[in-house]
């Protein structure tokens, strides 16, 4: 008989519960002196203690006890399912199993990164049928796994998939670039938005920009997910080129932008007097005393200067001719100064430029 249920399963070699996996039988060789209770496919219902009787005239007892083991098993309706919560929100998980002996379950993140319950604690897992986390942020999303074990195999888990919503933000690394002309030059934006946002260019506040001959459009997905890289290049930079642009982020909880200037650079242009000649200008004064030519150049304007100074002491040359000399080369002295400080303040400028590119520099 089954002792707690109370329950008579056999007299003698006749079954008498109806439970169609219960059997009895002894054996015959010894005058049936051994018998035996078969229990078929046996159920977690089984367990507990049975008890044989011989009814003598003192009647005589035995007791055996049954232990049925059972493996882990999740139960899904008494279990949490994917979540989606607002970023800063607490959330619970709940994950109830049953089996013999009682599972033990245990929580860890599909990605074995650590679980943060709290700003102040951090955990690599988490004993207990239910999982709560504090202010969860977009740090804490991803697949949580419950783990049911009892020394049972096989040990069961449930993946539980965690999504945090949040606004889009953005991250400008130049917010201000300079290009020289006829160049290609690329800006661009870092977001973070979830669910993912819709991504876009434009410049200022016109339409927004599609791949061309003159844009090439890029976007890729980051590191977590919830990331992307923009990418805007505009090639063959001209002066029509420089001004605003601006990058666009938007998803069902919020928008955003972010602005980046663009300014063109211009090479230097060689000044109108002609500095890398010594004819077109210098010439035409008829004492040319630097030697931006050969050296024969050099040479001939030595022997002009020697004939002139010969020639004024043998009383041959006069006054005013040595004083148009001098004068012609102050002029040619004043000329060639003005004509460096201009290429000056063009290479001046052209540095400022790129120094303020490389270190986004906004007082620039």
């Amino acid at each position: 008989m089954h002792f707690e249920q109370s329950a008579i399963l056999t007299v003698h070699n006749h079954v008498i519960t109806r439970n169609p996996r219960i059997s009895v039988t002894h054996d015959k060789h010894d005058r049936h002196r051994t018998w035996y209770l078969h229990i078929n496919n046996v159920h977690e219902e089984d367990k507990g203690r049975y008890m044989c009787q011989i009814n003598t005239v003192t009647a005589k007892t035995q007791f055996g006890y049954l232990n049925v083991v059972v493996p882990p098993n999740i139960d899904d309706s008494l279990s949490s399912s994917d979540v989606i919560v607002r970023e800063g929100a607490n959330i619970s998980l709940r994950c109830r199993a049953s089996g013999s002996p009682r599972p033990i379950i245990k929580w860890k993140r599909d990605d074995n990164s650590r679980i943060a319950i709290n700003k102040n604690h951090i955990v690599n897992e988490w004993e207990g049928d239910t999982l709560e986390i504090t202010r969860i942020s977009r740090l804490d999303m991803g697949a949580y796994l419950c783990i049911a074990s009892n020394g049972v195999p096989p040990t069961v888990s449930k993946r539980i998939k965690v999504s945090v919503d949040f606004p889009p933000m953005l991250l400008i690394p130049h917010q201000l670039v300079g290009a020289p002309e006829g160049f290609n030059v690329t800006i661009e934006c870092f977001t973070e938005a979830h669910p993912t946002s819709l991504n876009y260019w434009t410049r200022g506040e016109g339409p927004i920009i599609h791949d061309s001959f003159k844009y090439k459009v890029e976007s890729s997905v980051g590191v977590p997910a919830y990331k992307t890289h923009m990418k805007l290049t505009i090639i063959n930079v001209g002066s029509g080129d420089d001004g605003i642009y601006k990058c666009v982020a938007k998803n069902p909880r919020g928008e955003t932008d972010g602005i980046i200037r663009l300014y063109v650079s211009y090479p230097p242009t060689t000044a109108s007097s002609g500095l890398y000649t010594s004819e077109s200008h210098w010439g035409e004064a008829g004492n040319n005393n630097f030697g931006f030519g050969n050296s024969d150049a050099t040479r001939s304007n030595y022997g002009h200067d020697k004939n002139k100074t010969q020639n004024a002491a043998n009383g041959n040359g006069n006054a005013p001719g040595v004083g148009v000399d001098s004068g012609a080369d102050s002029d040619a002295n004043s000329a060639v100064a003005i004509a460096w400080l201009a290429l000056l303040s063009t290479l001046l400028t052209m540095v400022r430029g790129q120094v303020c590119a490389r270190l986004s520099l906004s007082v620039c």
